[in-house]
């Protein structure tokens, strides 16, 4: 029995291959103001800068699976607060899990929706 869970254990982390994407030429965002309740949306182009409030957000990559273009959204974002030169924000976010590397500033908080060319 132990045996089998051992080269289970050995054998699981092989079958998972990684995933192909594609850099794709746009990115959709939602901006939530904390404080106002107020949902913004932004559409931005690779190497594009948008504004939100006080936030500065630019968007360097915007990659879908090559498999499956319609299919999770990765954006790698530069985010700073124009109040403070220090960035919020600053690799990659996934719009299926938003908490895995969430944005922590006190008023707002972004989230990638899809990225499309």
């Amino acid at each position: 029995m132990i045996r089998r869970l051992a080269l289970a254990t050995l054998l699981l982390p092989g079958a998972v291959a990684a995933q192909q994407a594609t850099s794709v030429g746009t990115g959709e965002f939602r901006v939530l103001d904390k404080v106002t309740g107020q949902l913004a949306e932004l559409s931005l182009a690779v190497g594009e800068t948008g504004s939100v409030g006080t936030l500065q957000v630019r968007m360097n990559d915007c990659r879908v699976p090559t498999d499956n273009p319609t299919g999770d959204a990765y954006a790698e974002l530069d985010v700073t607060d124009r109040d403070d030169p220090t960035p919020v924000f600053s690799g990659w976010m996934i719009a299926s899990a938003p908490a895995l590397n969430a944005m922590d500033h006190p008023r707002y908080d972004v989230w990638v929706m899809s990225c499309g060319s």
